[in-house]
């Protein structure tokens, strides 16, 4: 007699699932004759089938590609897809990259709209070829702080249910590595992401605009956001555009850590970050945003949490300058209200506990507006060394609980138009 657990397969998984293997159309897997055409016939033939896009060991050297419904992405451990270095086979329109005007000029690497049950998997390498690309990046980045030098991303993958990316390495992608955008019931697990700390821009993961999202055992190494979950505008029949998300069990080494934001118009709401580790990032945990992109982000959760020379530790900014190096810095017309009427920041319900950190540079900082105070934020037994001082000015409901902020020099805390129990006496 079957089970319900064995009827319910029977019933979610297709019989007799065909394999596509890439080789089968044509692909040749040498490293140096473009296989775009027969990864696509494959990638097509496997359309809403539920079947698998086989690549066997090789290294297939491939321009943009699109992905369709019902689809398992499967690179075989010793296979690399590796992005072509020609700039011009990523642009929408001919013409010279460096003067497009935003990413949107641009296809990923990998694309897909309007789908249901993707999943990319099998142990090898996606490879995005991005040292044609950042060493333009970072010269526009020098020019001006905070520049994004449009490029295109590396996977993305637009209003899709039941998304996963498990078993795979993500890696010089040239600009962001992962982004499902409006997509529902997302599992990312074991994953790990590869860029040059230097590398502008290559955030790892970016959920935007995702609701039901999974983001576990990953190791992340990159020169941006390991990830960012981003909200930038409202979406049709949610309150919040981003909503139910955890991320647990995580690696964070070189990048920009755990953010929200910068894009936060659509809402954040029930995010959980849980027992992770952060070592040599640029920040720990951090929501961003600024007057004219915020929006309400509240209930986040961060518990079991290990950091080792982070700078800072805690970031909540509602002053984001479009570069993280400005997130501690005091604002300008810090205790001016705004003339900006719409799309203010608002952070609310926050409780970190069970953290410890080492910070070469400053704690932290919590920095709300004068008329969008930053509340209800609890410490439960965090403990932080650094340098300099943890900052917070424009909050209400702040506490700290069996908690300590060690500092070398200096008070351990800054206060300015902040409501703060439970400190250190």
């Amino acid at each position: 007699m079957k089970t319900a657990a064995a009827i319910f397969l029977s019933l979610a998984l297709p019989l007799c699932a065909a394999t596509f293997n890439v080789r089968d159309f044509g692909a040749a897997g040498d490293g140096k004759t473009f296989d775009t055409a027969a990864i696509q016939k494959a990638l097509d033939a496997c359309k809403n089938s539920g079947g698998t896009v086989q690549f066997p060991p090789g290294n297939y050297l491939s321009q943009p590609l699109v992905i369709r419904a019902k689809t398992i992405f499967q690179l075989n451990a010793g296979a690399i897809l590796q992005a072509s270095t020609n700039q011009s086979d990523f642009m929408k329109m001919p013409g010279d990259w460096l003067k497009a005007k935003s990413g949107s000029d641009f296809i990923p690497f990998i694309g897909g709209k309007d789908l249901a049950d993707v999943t990319f998997t099998g142990g090898g390498v996606i490879d995005g070829g991005g040292a044609v690309w950042w060493g333009e990046a970072e010269k526009a980045r020098q020019i001006k702080s905070g520049f994004t030098l449009p490029r295109p991303n590396l996977i993305v993958i637009e209003r899709c249910k039941n998304l996963r990316m498990e078993n795979i390495t993500l890696q010089n992608s040239p600009k962001f590595h992962f982004v499902p955008t409006e997509c529902e019931g997302v599992v990312i697990s074991n994953v790990t992401v590869l860029a040059p700390e230097r590398a502008a821009n290559t955030d790892a993961i970016d959920p935007s605009n995702c609701k039901n999202v999974l983001i576990t055992k990953c190791k992340i190494d990159v020169g941006d956001d390991n990830v960012a979950i981003k909200a930038g505008k409202k979406v049709a029949g949610r309150e919040f555009a981003c909503e139910d998300i955890t991320v647990t069990d995580c690696t964070f080494l070189h990048g920009h850590g755990l953010s929200i934001g910068s894009e936060t118009a659509g809402g954040v709401r029930n995010v959980t970050v849980k027992n992770c580790t952060f070592e040599n990032t640029e920040n720990g945990i951090r929501i961003k945003s600024q007057r004219g992109k915020g929006g309400i982000v509240e209930n986040l959760v961060c518990d079991g949490i290990t950091m080792k020379n982070v700078n800072p530790a805690i970031t909540l900014t509602c002053y984001y300058a479009n570069n993280s190096a400005g997130d501690t810095a005091p604002p300008a017309a810090a205790n001016e209200a705004t003339k900006v009427s719409e799309k203010i920041p608002t952070y609310r319900n926050i409780r970190i506990s069970n953290l410890t950190a080492t910070c070469p540079k400053g704690a932290g900082v919590i920095a709300g507006l004068p008329e969008s105070c930053i509340t209800n934020v609890i410490f439960e037994n965090v403990n932080i060394s650094a340098a300099k001082s943890f900052e917070i000015r424009n909050a209400k409901g702040i506490q700290f609980k069996n908690s300590s902020v060690t500092v070398a020099t200096g008070e351990p805390f800054k206060l300015e138009n902040a409501e703060v129990v439970g400190l250190e006496k």
